[in-house]
């Protein structure tokens, strides 16, 4: 099972190219190190509070 400690629940923004560049900020991506939406899943974290995900994606409280 994979720990994540994340410091934000966004992805983090490259500037400057033609395109943004999104980099994963949350650790459950799995396109790394590049941001696959998947932070969308932490929106309802609470702060102070450790979780972590299993490999399908499940959350659990530590």
């Amino acid at each position: 099972m994979r720990k994540v400690l994340k410091s934000d629940q966004r992805p983090f923004e490259i500037k400057p190219q033609q395109e943004s560049v999104w980099v994963c900020m949350c650790g459950l991506s799995k396109n790394q190190p590049f941001c696959d939406g998947s932070h969308k899943t932490t929106r309802d974290e609470e702060n102070g509070k450790t979780y972590e995900y299993d490999a399908e994606g499940h959350r659990h409280e530590v």
